[in-house]
C-alpha cells in the first residue's frame, strides 16, 4: 500500500508554499523550524520528488510542488469540512458563517437581509467581509470563508452555487435625458454609446459588458468608475447613463438625485444573485435555509395589498 502524506505534511507544505520561507511558515504551524523542515521531507520522500528549491536565501516550488499545491489545499479545505459536517450536523443552523459578499450587493442587501436571518435563526452569527468576485473565489477555495454571495453568471472554478433570485438591469440617467422619456425602454432599441461602465474587476462590468454583447451599436467612451456610487455620480453629472441592478435602484441608492430608473422591456438583461460554496462545505442545509428565507420575504413583499 503505498504511504499517504498526513494532514500536517500538508499543512507544511502549502504554508510554506504561501510565505516562501521557512521560520515564518514555522511560525504560522506553530511548530519549530526543524520539525517543520522535517515533515517537508518527509512529504518529498512519499510523493518521490523534490516539492523545493531551497538555498540560503531563496525558497521556490518546483514544477512537482506547482502541481501538487492546488490539490493539497483542497484535501485540506476538505478536511476541514469534514470536522465542519459533524458540528452541524450536532447542531444546525448555528455558530459562525463566514459570509463574502460583492461591492453590488453588500449595501443593498444589508441589514434587511440580516435581519431576517436573525430572526429566523437567533443562533446562528455571521462574519462579513466584503471584497471583489475573484478574491472571494479565492477565499472560498482556500477556506478562509465558508460561502460568499456573488452574482452570476462567473466562472465558478470548481464551486458550487445556490440561486437566491433573479436581479434585472435597470438603465439610469439624468431625469432631463431624452433616452429615458418612456416608462419603459426596450433594451435592442437603445442608442448605448454613453453607456458608463464599472472598472476592471468588477463583475458589474462584465455582466453589462454581456448584456451588451450581441448590439452591434454598442460604443463606450471609456469613462470609467471606481464604485457603484461613483457610477452614479457621473450619471448625475450628465457623462452618461448606467445599467444598474434592480437591487441597487429599489434600495433608495436614487434618493435625492436628480436621476431617474427606467425598467428594460422583456426580455431584460440580468444576473442572478446566489451562494457560491465548495462543494463538500458543511453550510449547505444552512445556505438553503436562508435561501428560502430571503425569498419568502421577497414574495411577501411582492404580494399584492
Amino acid at each position: 500500500m503505498a504511504f499517504l502524506p498526513s494532514l500536517r505534511q500538508l499543512q507544511y507544505f502549502v504554508v510554506l508554499a504561501e510565505h516562501k520561507h521557512f521560520t515564518r511558515a514555522a511560525d504560522v504551524c506553530f511548530v519549530s523550524q526543524s520539525t517543520l523542515s522535517a515533515g517537508i521531507k518527509e512529504l518529498e520522500h512519499s510523493l518521490g520528488g523534490a516539492l523545493f528549491e531551497r538555498d540560503r536565501q531563496h525558497v521556490a516550488l518546483t514544477t512537482i510542488g506547482e502541481a501538487v499545491l492546488e490539490k493539497a489545499q483542497a484535501l485540506l479545505a476538505a478536511a476541514g469540512d469534514l470536522s465542519d459536517t459533524a458540528k452541524a450536523l450536532a447542531e444546525p443552523l448555528s455558530g459562525s458563517l463566514r459570509l463574502g459578499m460583492i461591492p453590488t450587493i453588500a449595501p443593498f442587501v444589508l441589514p434587511n437581509w440580516l435581519d431576517h436571518w436573525r430572526q429566523a435563526y437567533p443562533k446562528l452569527s455571521f462574519q462579513l467581509r466584503e471584497s471583489m468576485t475573484h478574491q472571494l473565489i479565492d477565499d472560498l477555495k482556500h477556506r478562509r470563508l465558508d460561502a460568499a454571495l456573488l452574482a452570476l453568471p462567473i466562472e465558478q472554478q470548481g464551486l458550487q452555487s445556490l440561486l437566491i433570485h433573479d436581479d434585472e438591469f435597470w438603465l439610469v440617467g439624468k431625469a432631463s435625458d431624452p433616452m429615458l422619456t418612456e416608462k419603459t425602454l426596450d433594451w435592442n432599441q437603445l442608442e448605448l454609446d454613453r453607456l458608463l461602465l464599472l472598472q476592471e474587476g468588477h463583475c458589474l462590468r462584465d455582466h453589462s459588458l454581456a448584456a451588451c454583447g450581441e448590439r452591434p451599436n454598442a460604443r463606450f467612451e471609456g469613462l470609467e468608475a471606481s464604485s457603484l456610487l461613483t457610477l452614479i455620480q457621473m450619471a448625475q453629472s450628465g457623462m452618461g447613463i448606467a445599467l444598474l441592478p434592480e437591487l441597487a435602484v429599489k434600495s433608495g441608492l436614487l434618493r435625492h438625485r436628480d436621476l431617474i430608473a427606467r425598467p428594460l422591456a422583456a426580455p431584460a438583461p440580468r444576473r442572478q444573485i446566489a451562494f457560491l460554496a465548495r462543494p463538500s462545505s458543511a453550510r449547505w442545509a444552512d445556505l438553503q435555509a436562508l435561501a428560502l428565507c430571503i425569498q419568502a420575504a421577497r414574495r411577501q413583499h411582492l404580494a399584492p395589498k
